[in-house]
């Protein structure tokens, strides 16, 4: 298994686009809407907010499961 974010971006949740929503990324982890936005607001996946919607890099998903931002 890869160590890195690197690594693992080129094989993790390749049919989803570089940067997701809070759908998607419930999606991607197999979660409800509550512990998503609850992962997003406490910042244990790192977001941007645009507007009214959360904006998050594939990249800090992989991250977050990776533990490297714990």
């Amino acid at each position: 298994m890869p160590e890195k974010i690197e690594d693992s971006y080129a094989f993790m949740f390749t049919s989803y686009p570089d940067v997701v929503n809070v759908e998607q990324l419930q999606e991607m982890l197999g979660i409800g809407v509550t512990l998503a936005y609850r992962l997003v607001r406490e910042q244990k996946i790192r977001a941007f907010k645009v507007g009214r919607e959360y904006k998050i890099p594939k990249a800090n998903v992989i991250s977050y499961l990776m533990n490297e931002n714990a």
